[in-house]
Parts: C-alpha cells; structure tokens; sequence
C-alpha cells in the first residue's frame, strides 16, 4: 500500500505533526535528519516552518525543494505527542 500524507503542522523547531492518508496521526522530529546540500537550509527553524504538503507528490515539502518520502515518516519513530497545548 502506498502511503501519502494529508496534513502537515510544525510543532517545534524541526518537528512535525503528520496525519496520513490511512487516519495514522503521529509527530516527528527530523532534526537529525537534516544533512546533505537541499536539507542545510532546514537547520535553520525560520525556514522549516514553512513546510507544507504538496499536492502532486503528497508529501511534507519545502520552498526550495526539500521533501521525505511518506514511506519513511510513516516509519520514524513517534515523538511523545501532548494531550493538551502547552500554553506559550
């Protein structure tokens, strides 16, 4: 089966709230997964922030290219995800 994502929010400085297409919600930090020419500009947390999901490939991308695979989102592993919002 092919996996997509449908939904995208940034929650932390290099973490992600995804939800794919089968329902599966889960939050992941790609922060170690930042290296390599196309993804320096991620490090920086103004310009990860501007991560959206991409229509065409249906998957997290960003402004100057950068995009993971569904499959391998869907296989990293969770990060703790609150019940409630913190309060800023």
């Amino acid at each position: 089966m092919i996996i997509h994502i449908t939904k995208v929010k940034v929650v932390g400085s290099h973490s992600l709230d995804l939800t794919f297409d089968n329902g599966v919600q889960k939050r992941v930090n790609l922060r170690r997964e930042l290296y390599g020419p196309i993804f320096e500009p991620l490090r920086d947390p103004a310009f990860f922030a501007r991560a959206y999901v991409d229509s065409d490939s249906r998957t997290v991308t960003w402004p100057n290219g950068a995009d993971f695979a569904p499959d391998f989102l869907y296989q990293m592993e969770s990060e703790e995800m609150p019940d409630t919002p913190v309060a800023a």
